[in-house]
């Protein structure tokens, strides 16, 4: 079993490895009560969540929420709310959530709400999720107004990353979560790249990837866990992706247009002079490999608009993440827009 320490305020492990799940009632061991949340096709994972609880001495019961981003709404997040209070959650207690990004985003969110914060234990099922959403405490729902706009920083107790959940995830969804990997290579770990540009399928390194990539975000996260500097690195190609989700009414995976997005921010770069054409060229070849996304086609001029209210921008600025050379990520604002419109042409074309 692997083990990353995520440091700050409140430290944590995030474990990596076939059979983690296990470990969730020694996480758990002294807790009266857990509301185990998970995904409608979860049922079988969250049964055994419960059953492993319960015979830790803690009273648990599964509380089913939609898959996907259908998860992360108000309407949600208040009906689990009512049965946290049928099951008299109180502030000693606890809340698992077992599923994708998006319903580990809810689990958190929904932790933090409650009684003004009870511990959240995460047993993410997909790559995504284990390579990113889980970890870092970043937790949120979805508006009309954009995606993860109300939520609130709520560090989990632990990070059960069962790589054996992986087994069912089908090819396009893990393909999905090696954007966020990939992501973690072109900012920090090169090899990472190495590893993918040898073999883009991610599989026979899975473990190792997962890992690698979870080393990168706990660095960031305990060193900023409140968005206001280094972890803002880790939204490198999230602007224009979190722009396509919502135009796209999250149509889309997330992992498609984080690969557009990474493409869109390398081309921004290479306008700026501040990345080479070959490094421009190695995310575009790296990321088709992987068989992901890299060209989008859409209104150019509403995603500018959606992008203005991205939780990077500030006030009137625009704001992108960008690489000044591989593994140098900082951030440009307010840059040239025939930098912008130049980029876009070599992803829309």
């Amino acid at each position: 079993m692997r083990r990353v320490r995520v440091a700050g305020g409140k430290p944590y492990e995030v474990v990596i490895g076939p059979g983690a799940i296990a470990e969730l009632g020694v996480v758990l061991a002294g807790t009266a009560r857990a509301a185990v949340v998970h995904a409608s096709p979860l049922a079988a994972a969250a049964g055994a969540a419960v059953e492993t609880l319960q015979s830790a001495g803690v009273a648990a019961e599964a509380v089913r929420v939609p898959d996907g981003e259908a998860a992360k709404t108000a309407e949600v997040a208040a009906s689990v709310w009512e049965e946290f209070g049928r099951l008299g959650l109180t502030r000693s207690d606890a809340v698992v959530g077992i599923g994708g990004g998006a319903v580990t985003d809810l689990a958190g969110f929904l932790a933090a709400t409650w009684v003004r914060g009870v511990r959240v234990v995460q047993v993410p099922t997909s790559l995504l999720g284990m390579v990113d959403a889980a970890v870092g405490g970043k937790t949120g729902i979805n508006t009309a107004a954009g995606k993860n706009l109300v939520g609130a920083f709520h560090p989990p107790a632990a990070v059960l990353s069962d790589t054996t959940l992986l087994a069912g995830l089908p090819e396009a969804e893990f393909r999905s979560g090696l954007a966020e990997v990939v992501k973690c290579g072109f900012i920090a770990d090169s090899e990472i790249l190495r590893l993918l540009e040898a073999d883009p399928s991610g599989h026979p390194d899975t473990v190792e990837l997962i890992e690698r990539a979870v080393r990168v975000k706990a660095a960031a996260v305990g060193e900023d866990l409140y968005d206001t500097g280094r972890r803002e690195f880790l939204n490198y190609g999230h602007t224009l992706a979190h722009a396509i989700e919502r135009v796209e009414d999250f149509g889309w995976r997330h992992g498609e247009a984080v690969a557009v997005g990474l493409v869109f921010a390398a081309e921004l770069a290479g306008q700026a002079g501040l990345l080479s054409g070959d490094d421009v060229a190695r995310h575009r070849r790296l990321i088709d490999t992987m068989g992901l996304p890299t060209r989008y086609t859409g209104d150019w001029e509403r995603l500018q608009s959606v992008m203005r209210v991205d939780k990077k921008a500030r006030g009137a600025s625009l704001r992108f993440v960008v690489l000044d050379g591989l593994g140098s990520p900082k951030i440009l604002t307010d840059p040239d827009q025939a930098w912008l419109d130049a980029a876009w042409a070599a992803v829309s074309a």
